[in-house]
């Protein structure tokens, strides 16, 4: 091959290494989601979950209230200084670390309704579209698990 020519296949070469990424970007829990009522599989709220030094943390930002509920709904069955809060507003997922590729454990999740707080663990399925949180006393197989909805801005 002459050399102009081989000059030339060099430089295209590299300008399509350079336009092709090595590896895509994982998808990330980090965003808000539709959560799911899973007895009743119906939009129960909407919840941002931030990236808090390293762990998943998520905050109630909106919730689908039922005919029978009051609005402005407080954390009446919680304890410590969640007692009587507003549901809205408060940090209800926390100290979720990554534990492998689109997976997350060893946090906490407080069931607003029950003022219980369960472990928690979760993993985002679907290209990252959706995320399934497991809320579990003991073992994961004890537990229930949600499926929420990722939210487009």
């Amino acid at each position: 091959m002459p050399r102009p020519l081989r000059n030339i296949m060099s430089s295209v070469g590299l300008a399509l290494s350079l336009a092709v990424p090595v590896h895509a970007a994982e998808p990330s829990a980090v965003g808000r989601w539709k959560t799911i009522d899973d007895e009743t599989n119906t939009p129960r709220s909407i919840v941002e979950i931030t990236d808090v030094n390293g762990e998943l943390q998520g905050r109630i930002l909106q919730i689908f209230l039922r005919p029978d509920e009051k609005p402005d709904p407080r954390c009446e069955a919680c304890e410590g200084e969640r007692k009587d809060q507003p549901v809205i507003g408060m940090v209800f997922l926390w100290g979720l670390k990554a534990d492998g590729t689109n997976e997350w454990a060893g946090g906490g999740v407080l069931d607003p309704k029950n003022g219980k707080i369960y472990n928690a663990k979760a993993s985002l399925t679907e290209a990252g579209q959706k995320l399934r949180l497991r809320g579990y006393i003991g073992t994961p197989i004890l537990g229930r698990t949600q499926v929420w909805l990722r939210e487009t801005p």
